[in-house]
C-alpha cells in the first residue's frame, strides 16, 4: 500500500511539473508575441533582448529609440495588464466553480462585474473621470465591493446557507445594475459619454500604462496566491459540503473567504480593462477537461492559462482589422463563445438531460 501511495504521488508530483512547465512556455511565448506584434512589428529576438535591458539582466545597446519606446511605454504595460486581468478571471472562475460545485458558473454570475460596470458608468456619465483618470478605475473598484456587500448581506438576511441562493441573488443584482445602466445611457446627451460608456462595457485595454500595472499587480497577485491555498479546501467541496465537514472544513468561513477573495481580484481587473467575458468559463473548462478537476493544480494552470488567452485575444484585436482596433471583450467573446458552446456539445454529448 506505501509503495502504491508513494507510486501515485510521484505521478502527481510529475503530471503538476509537466503541465505546470508546459502552461509557463505558452506564456512566455504569448507574452513575447504580444509585445512583439502590432502596427510597428520588431522581431522577437530583439523583444527578448530589450526586455531583457529593462530588467537589467543584460546590457543591451543594439535597438532604436522606436523600438524601445513602443515595446517598454506601449505594449508591455498593456500586455502586464491583460496577464494580470486574464489569471485574476480565470482564478475566480475555477474557485466559484467548485463552491457551486458547477463548471457553467464565472465571476460575473454574483454581480461583481455589473457593480464594477455601474460605477465606471458612474463615473463616465457624472464626469468624475474628466476631472482625474483614476477615478473610473478607483469608482469601478467601489462598484464592486458595493455588489459584493449587499449580495452578502441579503444572503445572510435569508437565513439560506444554500449556494445556489446566492447565485440567484446574483442574477438579481446583475438585472438591477444593468437596468441602472441602461437609465445612464439613456439619459445621456453627450455623444463622447456615450462611446465612453459603450468601449468601456466592451472591455478594452487601450492606453494602459505602468500605473495601472502598479495599481493591479499587488492585490491580484495576492488574492492569487490566497486562493491557491484553499485547493485542498475546494477538491473536499466539491463532494458536498457534508463531506467537507466530516474532513474538518470550516465550510462557512471557506465559502465566504474564498468568495470574497474572488469578488476582490474581480473586481481588481473589472477596474482597469472594463467587462471582458468567458475567459472564467472557456479556460477552466479546457484545462479541467485536459489535467482534471484537481483544484491543486487546475488554480495555477487556470492562472497561467488565463494570462496567455488574454494577451493573445488582445493582440488578435489590435491586428485583425488594422488599423481599427476592436475592444478585447469582443474578441473575448467571439473566440469564447463558440468554443464554449463546443464543449458544451462534447460535455453533454449522448447524455439524455
Amino acid at each position: 500500500m506505501n509503495k502504491l501511495t508513494m507510486r501515485w504521488k510521484r505521478n502527481r508530483v510529475f503530471k503538476t511539473t509537466i503541465t505546470l512547465v508546459l502552461m509557463t512556455i505558452i506564456l512566455a511565448v504569448a507574452f513575447i508575441v504580444g509585445v512583439s506584434l502590432g502596427p510597428i512589428s520588431i522581431p522577437f529576438k530583439e523583444t527578448i533582448m530589450i526586455f531583457l535591458h529593462k530588467l537589467q539582466l543584460i546590457n543591451y545597446a543594439g535597438f532604436t529609440d522606436q523600438q524601445w519606446v513602443v515595446i517598454t511605454e506601449v505594449r508591455l504595460p498593456r500586455v502586464l495588464v491583460a496577464s494580470f486581468v486574464g489569471a485574476a478571471l480565470a482564478v475566480a472562475g475555477v474557485a466559484m466553480q467548485g463552491l457551486f460545485r458547477n463548471p457553467l458558473v464565472e465571476p460575473g454570475y454574483i454581480g461583481v462585474s455589473s457593480g464594477a460596470a455601474l460605477g465606471a458608468v458612474c463615473a463616465i456619465f457624472f464626469g468624475w473621470s474628466a476631472i482625474n483618470q483614476w477615478l473610473l478605475p478607483i469608482s469601478a473598484f467601489i462598484g464592486a465591493l458595493f455588489a459584493m456587500f449587499v449580495i452578502i448581506i441579503v444572503w445572510k438576511a435569508t437565513n439560506q446557507r444554500s449556494i445556489a441562493v446566492l447565485l440567484l441573488l446574483g442574477i438579481g443584482v446583475n438585472s438591477f445594475f444593468s437596468a441602472m445602466m441602461n437609465v445612464l445611457v439613456a439619459t445621456s446627451k453627450n455623444e463622447q459619454e456615450l462611446r465612453g460608456i459603450v468601449f468601456w462595457l466592451q472591455g478594452g485595454l487601450e492606453a494602459r500604462t505602468w500605473e495601472h500595472v502598479l495599481i493591479i499587480s499587488i492585490p491580484i497577485t495576492i488574492g492569487i496566491i490566497i486562493l491557491f491555498l484553499f485547493g485542498s479546501q475546494l477538491n473536499m467541496m466539491l463532494l458536498g459540503e457534508d463531506h467537507a465537514k466530516t474532513s474538518g472544513i470550516n465550510t462557512r468561513v471557506t465559502r465566504n473567504f474564498v468568495l470574497t477573495i474572488a469578488a476582490l481580484i474581480t473586481g481588481a481587473a473589472v477596474a482597469v480593462s472594463g467587462i471582458i467575458g468567458f475567459i472564467g468559463l472557456v479556460v477552466p473548462h479546457i484545462l479541467r477537461l485536459a489535467i482534471g478537476p484537481d483544484h491543486r493544480l487546475l488554480l495555477p494552470a487556470s492562472a497561467l492559462g488565463g494570462a496567455a488567452f488574454l494577451i493573445l485575444a488582445d493582440l488578435i484585436s489590435r491586428m485583425v482589422i488594422q488599423p481599427i482596433t476592436l475592444q478585447v471583450g469582443v474578441v473575448s467573446a467571439l473566440i469564447g463563445a463558440p468554443l464554449f458552446v463546443f464543449l458544451i456539445i462534447r460535455a453533454y454529448k449522448g447524455v439524455s438531460l
